[in-house]
């Protein structure tokens, strides 16, 4: 199956999660499981027989795809979260969004030192929660082998602050 159905699903959500946000909802897409089907074809596409260690994927839709990623592609899964959501000791960073800033966390072994990971997540935006999350693979010794997302807002321009290839499956 073809992106289409995929990309024909998103559906645009205003004002969320504040006034000028257009949010893109991938739900939709996950209720279908062509569709679905047809983005984890793609995204693992873009990973095979590129050597990856690992996958890190970031709270909260990115867990999705990662781990079913990670599954298929027989290698490590490690999540990224929101501060204060994991329970053991952590790595942490401070990062811009397009409104507003955040903190995300690692745990202290969620990379092996010299692993070459991929970062998964549903949807590029302006690009700062994906560098935080590669600024924690980097922080643990791994290296940042891709970024990897279903959907890109291209008009954003997120892939500039990113310093690993960039793969999107949408691009809006």
């Amino acid at each position: 199956m073809s992106l289409d159905r995929a990309r024909s699903l998103i559906r645009d959500v205003p004002d969320f999660p504040q006034p000028g946000i257009l949010f893109k909802d991938i739900t939709p897409i996950l209720g279908d499981p062509p569709a679905f089907q047809a983005v984890l074809d793609g995204l693992q596409a873009k990973l095979t027989g590129k050597g990856f260690d690992r996958i890190v994927a970031i709270e909260s839709r990115g867990f999705i795809f990662g781990a079913a990623l990670a599954d298929r592609l027989k290698i490590g899964f490690s999540p990224v979260r929101k501060l204060g959501k994991l329970p053991y000791t952590t790595h942490k960073i401070e990062y811009a969004l397009e409104y507003g800033t955040g903190v995300l966390e690692a745990h202290v072994d969620a990379v092996t030192p010299g692993e070459k990971v991929a970062v998964i997540d549903d949807l590029l935006a302006t690009g700062g929660t994906a560098w935080g999350a590669g600024e924690l693979v980097r922080q643990q010794g791994g290296t940042v082998g891709a970024y990897v997302f279903a959907i890109e807002l291209a008009f954003l321009k997120g892939r500039a602050r990113l310093n690993a290839p960039v793969e999107a499956l949408i691009s809006y």
